[in-house]
């Protein structure tokens, strides 16, 4: 009973690797500073162009929006932590950090959801799909995973926030996640574990089996197309959304349906910096180099830029 109450956590970022810590800085300051300019370049473009003014668009903004968020939650902090060797967190500001981090992920999982229910839309209802897709409906679809992210969120980290941390206060990882703090803790966390249990089925389960059903619509759709180069056409709309969901899912399911004892640190914080650092990154390059309209979109602004330079 007469424990110090922690105040503040030490975020280690990466252990052993003083030699090469300019490197590693100058490296993920490089790719967060292309993150950055690839999110808000989609956005630009979707915002302010009348030929990218359509639904599958429209949600890609949001997802863009998203990963910007979550890369700017966690970056900056872990390039702080490779510089310095270690970076001093408030309690505060590290439940504030599992918040938003959790939130945007939560968010993304069901903003991906609604993208392969419009895909599914477009392809399989081709005829209903205005009519059904007006701005209302992509209102509703977009604001609703953003208020399934931070509501439902609170449910997870409202009794982290409760847990006690007694002694140590040292986080090696480079940003607050759930199992490093529950690692802290000296509270029981066999509640938590079971909210965290309860809490897979709409957070995870829900939105990816709405995927694979949306999708399974989807092929059967396409395998029915009697030209080669219709489904090769019809594929393509959606094939860059298959390649984002692939790789959020692949290191979601990594990261935190994998058990964390059959995992090495070092494991956990490679597939974090996957999840974290990459995926944000990757999104927007797939879409862009993927997507016929926004190479075009693209092409167009950076000749009006060059003809106004002269």
């Amino acid at each position: 009973m007469n424990q110090t109450r922690v105040t503040e956590f030490i975020v280690l970022g990466f252990r052993n690797t003083h030699r090469f810590n300019i490197v590693l800085f100058i490296f993920f300051l490089i790719i967060f500073i292309f993150t950055v300019l690839g999110n808000l370049l989609i956005i630009v473009l979707v915002s302010t162009n009348v030929h990218l003014q359509s639904p599958m668009y429209y949600f890609l903004c949001h997802l863009s929006f998203t990963d910007l968020v979550s890369s700017t939650n966690i970056v900056p902090n872990m390039l702080g932590a490779i510089l310095l060797g270690g970076i001093i967190m408030t309690y505060l500001g590290c439940i504030t950090q599992l918040y938003f981090f959790s939130g945007t992920m939560v968010t993304e999982c069901y903003l991906l959801a609604v993208m392969s229910y419009d895909r599914y839309l477009a392809i399989c209802n081709p005829l209903r799909y205005s009519s059904i897709m007006d701005f209302k409906h992509q209102i509703c679809l977009s604001v609703w995973p953003w208020l399934v992210g931070l509501t439902l969120n609170l449910v997870g980290v409202f009794p982290i926030s409760n847990f006690d941390f007694c002694h140590d206060n040292i986080i090696d990882h480079f940003y607050c996640d759930f199992f490093p703090l529950q690692k802290l803790s000296c509270s029981d966390t066999s509640a938590v574990d079971l909210k965290a249990l309860l809490l897979s089925m709409p957070i995870f389960i829900f939105p990816c089996g709405l995927i694979t059903v949306t999708y399974v619509c989807i092929f059967l759709t396409i395998y029915k197309i009697p030209s080669t180069t219709g489904k090769q056409k019809t594929f393509s709309t959606c094939s860059s959304h298959l390649i984002v969901v692939g790789t959020f899912y692949g290191t979601f399911i990594a990261k935190y349906m994998i058990p964390t004892k059959e995992q090495s640190m070092l494991i956990n914080k490679i597939i974090s910096l996957l999840h974290t650092v990459f995926t944000p990154l990757i999104n927007p390059i797939i879409y862009s180099l993927r997507n016929q309209d926004i190479k075009r979109t693209l092409k167009k602004v950076l000749e009006q830029l060059k003809e106004l330079s002269f």
